[in-house]
């Protein structure tokens, strides 16, 4: 057993019990990936990150769910800087992460933390249909074609009608699991629609968006900053964006207002990036004893 700092960050807001918390244990990438689940469980969190050195970057950072490892997450990104600048872990103003999905560059403005997501990849398209029976809507309140998209990690980009719409839909996993199957995913985790509203929560927002999650996660996520990405590539790809930059906005009902400001890098037509900021409140810290 071994003893490690960590912290507990509320990202993508500037107060407590905002946004999306993460757990960040600090120095622990080297743990096995069953302790590593184990601690997201004992969290109840959706996920938790664990740093260590790295050869080609400023610093590793592995990723996991209470499931499985995964190469990239938005929230834990935007935790684990916030929580490594609380404790004066690295100088300046600009760092770089070693991740599952790549070297990911982040850059400091001020108390906002900004991550370069990779060039976003357009994947499949789910029908319609079944993406409404995933989420119990009817399929007239989908407004434009579900697909997957990944700036790091993939997810169903699916554009509702209006908030209405937002607030009914419930995760059905018999469907869900049939979205799984045409996306090639093994379980119905990781294929839960991203749902996207093109007006936000608050009179600062632009779009408001839902994430619902099959277990063993808990029901809903409470900001997204990988899928935000992801999202936001879709909207600008198919025109639905008239912004370079613009608001997003999740969490406000379940009284977790989580807030990110995203931007396009180059071309609608050939982005090569996307740029997702926001800020991290650090709520509790201490030490955790873990298996080796």
């Amino acid at each position: 057993m071994s003893w490690y700092d960590f912290d507990w960050v509320d990202a993508f807001s500037d107060r407590a019990f905002g946004g999306n918390g993460c757990a960040v244990v600090h120095g622990a990438a080297g743990l096995s990936e069953d302790i590593c689940m184990a601690y997201v469980r004992e969290t109840s969190l959706v996920e938790c990150t664990f740093t260590g050195p790295s050869d080609i970057a400023d610093i590793r950072v592995r990723y996991f769910l209470a499931s499985r490892e995964i190469p990239f997450a938005g929230h834990p990104t935007i935790a684990t800087v916030a929580a490594m600048r609380s404790r004066g872990l690295f100088q300046g103003e600009a760092l770089t992460l070693e991740t599952g999905a790549g070297i990911v560059s982040i850059t400091l403005n001020g108390e906002e933390i900004e991550m370069t997501q990779i060039a976003p990849q357009f994947g499949d398209y789910i029908p319609t249909d079944l993406v409404a029976r995933a989420v119990s809507l009817p399929e007239d309140a989908i407004i434009s074609p579900p697909q997957f998209v990944s700036t790091g990690l993939p997810f169903c980009i699916t554009v509702l009608r209006d908030h209405a719409a937002l607030r009914a839909a419930k995760l059905d996993e018999g469907p869900l699991r049939k979205v799984a199957e045409k996306a090639g995913f093994s379980g119905a985790d990781m294929a839960e629609p991203f749902l996207v509203t093109l007006k936000g929560a608050t009179d600062a927002g632009d779009t408001f968006s839902r994430l619902l999650l099959a277990p063993p996660s808990p029901p809903e996520d409470p900001f997204t900053g990988s899928a935000t990405g992801a999202m936001a590539a879709y909207l600008w790809k198919y025109g639905l964006m008239p912004k370079d930059r613009f608001v997003a906005e999740q969490g406000h009902d379940m009284g977790r207002p989580g807030q990110a400001s995203v931007t396009r890098v180059g071309p609608r037509d050939a982005m090569t990036g996307i740029r997702v900021a926001g800020r991290g409140h650090v709520l509790m810290r201490g030490q955790v004893d873990l298996p080796g």
